[in-house]
């Protein structure tokens, strides 16, 4: 059977001058489809099909396989940027990747990143307020905490510090206030008549949290801690710490 007969449709993509059969899709000359031997319709005959519109070429396809160096691959950018970014950069902007995908990926580098940094900055505290427990006794009432501390100086603390658990009520005078990255607040504290001797008062207030100032004289109710055993504040000191329950402003 010669190609006078008919062909299918795959060969080429349309042959107008013949009649095209609606089930075979094939192409043929005569008025009966070859392989089927219906006839044609007057819709499927020469000259009355309607046009076939040609597939629209892919305008960043050059048709040909483009091969890419490993250390170009995204994998390897990718590791590269995590572990030795300045390596990962360079890579990135001299790998032969389209401009699209560059904007794309550096968007979710830059991304992944920031998220990272505030997941550091802020996750830390905010676990450790969620699931540590409060260093001081909060099933008390603020007049019944206050009832069971003891009056001392800064002095006396120093000796009695390592009796953990203790109730203690101390008059300072604030010289620094410190806050670390996780969170926590700390004041670096004198005794509110005597500036011979340091404390640290670690702010785990019941009601909520303070901010003194430098200078400010305030009324400590908290819990023996024994002493820091990290320096906390700039001017590096190493001093005993309260975990402060309660507090209020004196002068």
């Amino acid at each position: 059977m010669g190609r006078d007969l008919g062909y299918f449709a795959s060969e080429e993509l349309d042959r107008p001058e013949l009649n095209k059969c609606p089930d075979c899709e094939c192409f043929f000359a005569t008025d009966e489809c070859p392989l089927c031997g219906k006839v044609c319709p007057e819709a499927f005959r020469a000259g009355n099909r309607a046009a076939v519109k040609k597939p629209k070429k892919q305008k960043n396809s050059s048709g040909r396989v483009q091969f890419v160096s490993w250390y170009h691959s995204w994998w390897f950018i990718l590791i590269m940027m995590y572990f030795m970014p300045i390596v990962g950069i360079i890579l990135f902007i001299t790998s032969p990747h389209s401009k699209k995908s560059k904007i794309i990926a550096a968007s979710v580098v830059v991304g992944v990143y920031v998220a990272g940094g505030l997941l550091v900055t802020f996750g830390s505290g905010l676990l450790y307020n969620l699931f540590s427990d409060s260093p001081v006794n909060d099933k008390l009432t603020r007049v019944e905490y206050v009832e069971k501390c003891d009056s001392m100086s800064v002095e006396d603390y120093h000796r009695d510090a390592y009796n953990k658990g203790n109730f203690v009520v101390l008059e300072l005078t604030v010289k620094e206030h410190i806050v670390m990255n996780s969170g926590e607040a700390y004041y670096l504290c004198t005794d509110r008549l005597n500036d011979g001797a340091y404390v640290y008062v670690q702010d785990c207030s019941v009601e909520k949290l303070t901010n003194y100032l430098t200078g400010d004289m305030i009324r400590v109710y908290g819990e023996c801690s024994g002493w820091a055993d990290v320096a906390f504040s700039a001017s590096n000191r190493v001093a005993p710490l309260l975990y402060m329950a309660y507090s209020e402003l004196i002068g």
